[in-house]
């Protein structure tokens, strides 16, 4: 993510970028492995076109806009929250729908960093002779789009750690109990969190002991890939996560690993998958695979450890209650990372802090290591 501190364009510019974001946020968690964009076309500082890519292998957002805006199109101004794609894919270049739209002036809020397009569809849009302005509410739309440029520059989707913890930072009571660390007000925005993610992520242990539904219950119709990571699949039969009705489920393990559970579960719908070597690592390029952008890990410590040792974990979301439960042996959120002084601890950047009801939502980057 690059920082601009100087505000491009006029205000009515940066509204009209705000209002592309707004746009593109209707497709949340559904457009993977492409980004969310919007886009508004302007004319005598009027709207009279606007649209969103709903998601793959959809027409993209100019296209809707311009479709809207009709002959109207030509000599107004279009808004778009990412650069014009350039290339064929499953839909034309969006460039060449812009310039044949007649259009005065194109606006367009950050860069594609796909490099098939990146700055080649602005300089297509250039070469026409056609306004541009770049960069209008950029933070903005990076933030937007956080996980589709992870995937796109490090060829991996952006992971998420999120956990529940009391005050004295426990997941659970040293029985394992863990329903419920925080209240109803938390419980949503985790949900809403699913939503917007291509994957969740959890382990056996949580499988085992929770017994969670993984899914958005019903705040949407949109719910993430469940996926569980298992060296033993040793599991009850009667688990939530086998319904998939609700939605998908997906097993990550060695082709190996116990094949009368691996038969009930494809019995059930469920799909097994196979990796010769069982990591976070390897189960984050499986999902890269399958097109995802954003998988939020909900996993107990010690994978949740793993994940972040590998590389696999970006961001941190820490729901904190105002409850303290205690006990040595009471599981907390990172399990064993190997590190025995402070000053080899892991640092968080870019803290939000926000209360949710009686609980607090701690958010933050993980200082990503530079190399030398």
């Amino acid at each position: 993510m690059t920082s601009n501190p100087v505000e491009v364009g006029t205000a009515f510019d940066r509204k009209m970028m705000r209002r592309c974001i707004e746009l593109a946020q209707k497709a949340a968690g559904r457009t993977a492995p492409n980004p969310m964009v919007g886009a508004v076309v302007v004319k005598d500082g009027e709207i009279i076109g606007e649209g969103f890519h709903p998601g793959a292998g959809k027409p993209h957002a100019e296209v809707f806009a311009l479709r809207e805006a009709g002959d109207a199109a030509k000599g107004a101004t279009i808004y778009v929250s990412l650069e014009p794609c350039n290339h064929y894919g499953r839909t034309p270049p969006c460039s060449l729908a812009v310039v044949k739209a007649g259009l005065a002036k194109v606006v367009v809020g950050m860069v594609d960093p796909d490099p098939r397009v990146s700055g080649g569809g602005i300089k297509t849009i250039q070469d026409a002779g056609i306004e541009t302005l770049v960069g209008v509410e950029e933070v903005a739309c990076q933030q937007l789009n956080e996980g589709f440029i992870h995937r796109i520059l490090q060829k991996q989707p952006l992971g998420i750690l999120k956990y529940a913890m009391t005050l004295d930072g426990k997941i659970a009571t040293t029985t394992g109990h863990s329903a419920w660390i925080t209240h109803q007000e938390t419980r949503n925005r985790v949900y809403e969190l699913r939503s917007v993610c291509d994957a969740v992520i959890v382990g056996g242990n949580t499988v085992r002991l929770d017994n969670p539904h993984l899914t958005t219950h019903d705040t949407t119709d949109h719910n993430p890939l469940r996926v569980i990571v298992s060296q033993t699949l040793d599991f009850p039969k009667d688990r939530h996560l086998w319904d998939v009705a609700i939605a998908p489920t997906v097993v990550i393990t060695k082709p190996e690993i116990n094949p009368e559970m691996q038969s009930f579960l494809k019995e059930q719908g469920v799909e097994i998958a196979h990796l010769d070597l069982v990591s976070p690592k390897t189960v984050m390029q499986y999902l890269y695979e399958r097109g995802c952008l954003q998988v939020l890990w909900e996993c107990g410590g010690t994978l949740s450890a793993q994940a972040i040792a590998e590389g696999t974990v970006q961001k941190v979301m820490a729901f904190i209650a105002p409850k303290i439960i205690g006990g040595k042996s009471a599981p907390t959120p990172v399990g064993d990372l190997g590190l025995t002084l402070m000053d080899e601890a892991l640092v968080l950047e870019q803290m939000q802090l926000q209360q949710l009801g009686e609980d607090f939502l701690l958010e933050g980057r993980l200082v990503q290591e530079k190399s030398d």
